[in-house]
């Protein structure tokens, strides 16, 4: 508990790169949230989606082998897979992964923010896109996108039709060979006034002294003071 006129701890949903899952992503933030811990809580779920095994691993398709790969949605239905490489008419698993995410929403809120990786950054865009459009399930503030991307899939074409406004902080890396900075800059040009922060390395979230200049004030102008 804060104490009395100081800013509270904002409480953030964090969703992981696809072939990961809490654990291994929990795992892959122990940095971040041991930086963020005055700031902000990450609280960390599991996609709903079980991803095959064996998957050949290929660029743009997963962030992890783990002992229980999970996944947002797949962009090839009938491997159930995905690829963010892939431009496809059908893809499978969204609304279920919608559905995983709104009862968090319900059961473990609320949420001030949104915090997700590759797969899930990908995602993240689409609730900002569905809270924009006024889906009541979806109710935060704002998102931090970490090497996000958007969906090549035809039939989420719809997530991108209007400049997204939710305030939004876009993480990418110069030498990222999953996710190219080129796709994580397309995502964030469908966003109003994003703010960019980049970084020398590749495919994870970076936690160094440059890094934190950007993550604190981007937080702290949504914390507000006299919370208890």
């Amino acid at each position: 508990m804060a104490a009395a006129g100081s800013p509270r701890v904002l409480r953030l949903l964090a969703l992981h790169g696809y072939r990961q899952d809490e654990s291994s992503f929990r795992e892959r933030t122990g940095s971040l949230r041991k930086n963020l811990r005055k700031r902000a809580e990450l609280v960390v779920i599991s996609a709903p989606l079980s991803v095959p095994e064996p998957e050949e691993e290929g660029r743009g398709g997963g962030d992890g082998q783990r002992e229980d790969p999970r996944g947002w949605w797949f962009s090839n239905r009938e491997k159930s897979s995905f690829n963010a490489m892939d431009e496809t008419a059908s893809c499978a698993g969204l609304e279920e992964s919608l559905d995983a995410v709104a009862k968090a929403f319900s059961e473990l809120g609320p949420f001030d923010g949104l915090l997700g990786f590759s797969q899930g950054a990908a995602f993240v865009a689409m609730l900002c896109s569905l809270k924009q459009q006024g889906d009541p399930r979806f109710q935060f503030d704002f998102a931090i996108l970490v090497a996000g991307f958007k969906s090549r899939a035809s039939e989420h074409v719809d997530f991108y039709k209007e400049p997204i406004a939710v305030p939004s902080l876009h993480v990418f890396g110069d030498t990222d060979r999953v996710i190219p900075r080129v796709m994580s800059q397309e995502l964030a040009g469908s966003f109003v006034n994003p703010v960019l922060l980049t970084h020398s390395g590749g495919h994870y979230i970076p936690v160094g002294s440059a890094e934190k200049k950007v993550y604190f004030p981007f937080l702290d102008s949504f914390r507000k003071s006299g919370d208890v």
